[in-house]
């Protein structure tokens, strides 16, 4: 049997995209590891999946001062002997790795010993994590055309996002039956994130007089963030957070606003969702968002409002102009070259195990 060990972590956008995969890594005839920091998040997400689950130690390479810089590289060397020693003796074909800081001792491990390695770079420009990997990688799988540039041309290959077949599988009549909605009037739906957006929150609830006129709104506001003086708002609909349910909520939505998260909007690009987004700002993040945002506004997909720009009246307008132009952003998203990721990327790794083998 063909063996490959996923890796990433630190994060669920570094874990996801591993789980898109496993249904056509199991018809394919993979035996699977999944490797990542003794407790993390990655550990919790994959255990519902029944796969082998190999922890090690990790450090988190940080750009700003934090008395764990003097420490951290420490566990990067311990975690990079418990990787070589677990894929010494596991012998995998090819190592798949979605990033994040503990992939880090993982991806070099296996190219110490001679091991395949094909690593996914989310955003626009490589994070810290990825330019380690990146010169013992054999492939380097990316989301945007701008990324190709930034990246060895004998390594970059545009792939999009691999991205769960179940959330294309929704049911539009559950959706509205799950929001108490109604079949005749439009619903735009609200993504903020687990941990939800404050700022957009805020101006969506503030919106909703405007809105409501004209569309009905889910909004997944985050946890803790329900506002319990809109419960009985008509045509308006708030969760926390929903997981198996998601699916129904897309079908049924015809307009998103989201944050510009990569595999968020990886989401939306394979559901031909037409979107605003809202990018975090640069002085919350290392810009990411920004150069996400902007790239899928250049391509045709999404309208980008800047929060330091979101205004009542600019977000109402704003979503008044995609629904009414939404044809025109599905058209764009069907002539995207992103949408066939898991097909690509399982095709590179056999391409890898074949010239291992």
């Amino acid at each position: 049997m063909k063996k490959i060990v996923l890796t990433g972590g630190g994060s669920a956008g570094h874990v996801t995209p591993n789980i898109a995969l496993l249904p056509s890594l199991r018809e394919a005839g993979y035996e699977i590891t999944y490797m990542g920091s003794y407790d993390g998040i990655e550990r919790r997400l994959v255990e519902d999946f029944g796969l082998p689950y190999v922890g090690i130690a990790t450090g988190k390479f940080r750009r700003y001062l934090d008395l764990q810089n003097l420490t951290d590289p420490f566990r990067v060397i311990k975690g990079f002997g418990e990787a070589r020693r677990f894929l010494k003796k596991y012998h995998p074909d090819v190592v798949f790795s979605k990033g994040g800081f503990v992939a880090v001792p993982v991806v070099r491990a296996a190219a110490s010993l001679g091991i395949p390695c094909i690593i996914h770079e989310s955003d626009m420009t490589p994070g810290l994590a990825n330019k380690i990997c990146i010169p013992v990688a054999r492939k380097v799988c990316c989301n945007f055309p701008e990324t190709l540039k930034l990246l060895p041309g004998d390594k970059a290959v545009l792939t999009g996002s691999p991205i769960r077949a179940e959330l294309a599988q929704g049911n539009k009549l559950a959706g509205l039956d799950m929001c108490g909605f109604n079949a005749n009037t439009p619903v735009v739906m609200v993504i903020g994130g687990s941990l939800g957006a404050a700022n957009v929150n805020k101006a969506v609830r503030a919106a909703l007089p405007s809105l409501l006129g004209d569309f009905q709104v889910v909004h997944l506001c985050g946890k803790d963030k329900v506002d319990n003086l809109l419960l009985n708002t008509p045509g308006y609909r708030q969760f926390e957070y929903v997981k198996a349910e998601l699916k129904d909520l897309f079908a049924m939505a015809d307009v998103v606003i989201s944050r510009a998260g990569a595999n968020a909007i990886c989401e939306l690009l394979a559901l031909k969702k037409p979107n605003i987004l809202i990018p975090l700002p640069a002085s919350s993040s290392r810009g990411d968002q920004l150069l996400n945002a902007r790239s899928f506004e250049a391509q045709g997909f999404s309208i980008v409002i800047g929060e330091d720009d979101l205004t009542t009246e600019l977000l109402v307008d704003k979503v008044h102009e995609l629904y009414f132009s939404r044809q025109t952003f599905r058209d764009a998203m069907n002539d995207s070259g992103q949408m066939d990721s898991i097909r690509t990327i399982l095709r590179l790794i056999e391409e890898c195990v074949c010239e291992k083998g």
